[in-house]
Parts: C-alpha cells; sequence; structure tokens
C-alpha cells in the first residue's frame, strides 16, 4: 500500500485543517486536502491525506474506515492512481434533427 489515502463520505463543511487533525493521530501528514469544484468551490465531499510512511497510511485506513466524522461515516482507503480521461471533444447536450422521425415543434 502507498502512503496516501482517500477519505470519503466527508461533511461538506471539512476543512483541510480538520482532516489533518483528525487524522494526525495516526501519523505525520505530510499533506492533507479536501477537493473542490473548481466551478463553485464548495466541497465535493472526499479528500486525501498523505502520510510520511505507508505504515502509518494502513494505520489510518484501519482506525478511521467506517467511522463517524463531523456527523457523516467516512469510507477510507488507499487512494489509487487517476485513471487517464480522453480528452477533447463533446457529445450530446445539442439539438439534434432527427429527420422524418419527429423532430423540434415550435407549434406549442
Amino acid at each position: 500500500m502507498g502512503n496516501k489515502i482517500f477519505v470519503g463520505g466527508l461533511n461538506w463543511d471539512a476543512t483541510d485543517d480538520d482532516l489533518r487533525e483528525a487524522f494526525g493521530v495516526s501519523g505525520t501528514i505530510t499533506e492533507a486536502v479536501v477537493v473542490q469544484d473548481r466551478d463553485t468551490g464548495r466541497s465535493r465531499g472526499f479528500g486525501f491525506v498523505t502520510y510520511s510512511s505507508d505504515e502509518e497510511a494502513n494505520a489510518a485506513v484501519e482506525k478511521f474506515d467506517g467511522q463517524d466524522f463531523m456527523g457523516r461515516k467516512l469510507t477510507v482507503n488507499e487512494a489509487r492512481q487517476r485513471e487517464e480521461r480522453g480528452g477533447g471533444g463533446g457529445g450530446g447536450g445539442g439539438y439534434r434533427d432527427r429527420g422524418d422521425r419527429g423532430g423540434r415543434r415550435d407549434n406549442w
């Protein structure tokens, strides 16, 4: 296991400092981040905590998975590498002419 853990099920009001304070009992934290929506700046309900060693990360998973934190039950496990996502292109969302199978009706 690596030294970075995923923390899901976070309270919407949880901050980086809240994570650092709570998870610090399991070891030395090098980084604690609550992931935020880039458009709204609000929490997305999950974050990551990085420890100085794999052993500390393992201890945190054992201690916190399924536990209550700020009124919500946490899901804590090893952080996995983010999968590559295809770039560009945008599908859907627009008006598409359906030919003779119907189509847009402007006579409401």
